[in-house]
C-alpha cells in the first residue's frame, strides 16, 4: 500500500486555535451516555440512558424529551424525522422533529450503536455491535431494506455522498468501504492503530479521520492510503469536522479536545488541545455557530472491572467555541 508523504506537525501550542469552553449546560437526570448531535432545526440531541434529551442550541434550556430509547446510542435525521438507535432494544425510535411525538419503532439487528443518514441512497443505516453488521432503513417506508453483513464490529460509519459508506470496524483496526448501491463490502483497509472509535470525513478532500487510541488517523478515502498519523489525547471516542473551517475535533475522554488544522488534502497541523472535562469523550461540531458540544459528567471510580459513576446531578453539555 502507498503512504502518502504529508507534512504532519505534531507540536502542542496550548491556545492556539482560540478556541476554549464558553458555557456549559446543566441536563442533571441520571444514566450513562454516547453520542451526542446537533438537529437540522439547531437543537442538540444528547443520548442519555432511557432517554433524549433535547436542548436549545443557545440557551441550553431543554425544549423536550425521547422516552424509552433504553441504551441510545445516537441520533441522526431525515427530512422532518429524527431517528435513535436504541442498544439494548434492537430497535431505532422514530420521531417527528417539530413535535419530538414518537411515530415508529423499527427493528435492527444487535445493539445498534452508531446511526446516521446517507445523503446519497436517502437512507439511514445503523451500526449493530453485537451482530456485526448494518441495517439499511429507507426513511420513507419506515422498513429495514439491506442487512450488510461485516467481518467485525462496526463503531461508526460516514458517507461521502456519492455512493460509498466508510465504517470503523474496532475489533479488527480497519476501515471498511460498502457500496450503497449494491448494499456490499467493496474494500477494507487497515488503520495502523488499535481501538478505532470516531470516525469524519473531508468529503471535499476525500480524507477520512479515524480517532484510535491516542492517535488520529488521516486516510484517503479513494485508495486507504494513510495519509498521516497525529497525537491525540487519551480515551478517544468521537471525532467531528467542521468543513467551513477547516478543523478536525477529536474528543478524548481524559479531558481534552484536539483540534487539527486540515491546510491541504496531505498536509495536517496538531496545534491545540482544549481542556475540556474529563469523561468528554464524545462530541458534536455545529457547522453554523463552529461550536463543539461535548457531553460529560463528574464521575467516581466503580468496583473493580466497572466503568466509572456517575455522580448525581453533575451530567451536561461542554460548549467548546471562541
Amino acid at each position: 500500500m502507498l503512504l502518502l508523504c504529508a507534512a504532519v506537525h505534531s507540536g502542542y501550542a496550548q491556545g492556539a486555535s482560540g478556541f476554549h469552553v464558553t458555557k456549559t449546560f446543566t441536563i442533571g437526570s441520571p444514566g450513562g451516555w454516547d453520542y451526542i448531535a446537533v438537529g437540522p432545526d439547531q437543537k442538540i440531541y444528547v443520548s442519555h440512558g432511557t432517554q433524549v434529551n433535547i436542548l436549545d442550541a443557545k440557551s441550553g434550556d431543554s425544549v423536550g424529551v425521547i422516552p424509552n430509547t433504553t441504551g441510545v446510542h445516537g441520533i441522526a435525521f431525515a427530512g422532518s424525522k429524527g431517528y435513535t438507535s436504541n442498544g439494548r432494544l434492537n430497535t431505532v425510535t422514530v420521531f417527528d422533529l417539530k413535535t419530538a411525538a414518537v411515530l415508529q419503532q423499527i427493528s435492527t439487528g444487535q445493539n445498534p450503536d452508531a446511526i446516521m443518514y446517507d445523503p446519497y441512497s436517502k437512507k439511514i443505516i445503523t451500526c449493530n455491535g453485537r451482530s456485526h453488521d448494518l441495517s439499511v432503513i429507507d426513511p420513507a417506508t419506515g422498513q429495514v431494506t439491506a442487512t450488510i453483513t461485516l467481518d467485525g464490529k462496526p463503531e461508526t460509519a460516514v458517507s461521502d455522498g456519492a455512493g460509498k459508506i466508510f465504517i470503523n470496524v474496532e475489533d479488527k483496526n480497519k476501515i471498511t468501504e460498502v457500496d450503497i448501491t449494491t448494499n456490499s463490502v467493496v474494500a477494507s483497509w487497515p488503520l495502523k492503530a488499535d481501538g478505532p472509535t470516531g470516525l469524519a470525513i473531508d468529503t471535499k478532500t476525500k480524507r477520512l479521520f479515524a480517532g484510535c487510541d491516542k492517535q488520529l488517523v488521516v486516510m484517503d478515502a479513494t485508495s486507504g492510503a494513510i495519509v498521516a498519523s497525529l497525537p491525540i489525547g487519551d480515551g478517544c471516542d468521537g471525532v467531528g469536522f467542521d468543513s467551513g473551517l477547516g478543523l478536525v475535533f477529536a474528543s478524548c475522554g481524559e479531558g481534552k479536545l484536539t483540534v487539527i488544522k486540515e491546510g491541504s488534502a496531505s498536509d495536517f497541523t496538531v496545534f491545540d488541545n482544549v481542556a475540556t472535562k474529563k469523561s468528554a469523550r464524545t462530541c458534536a461540531v455545529n457547522e453554523v455557530t463552529h461550536e463543539v458540544y461535548l457531553p460529560a459528567a463528574e464521575t467516581q471510580p466503580g468496583a473493580a472491572g466497572e466503568r466509572p459513576k456517575v455522580v448525581p446531578g453533575t451530567f451536561g453539555v461542554v460548549v467548546v467555541g471562541k
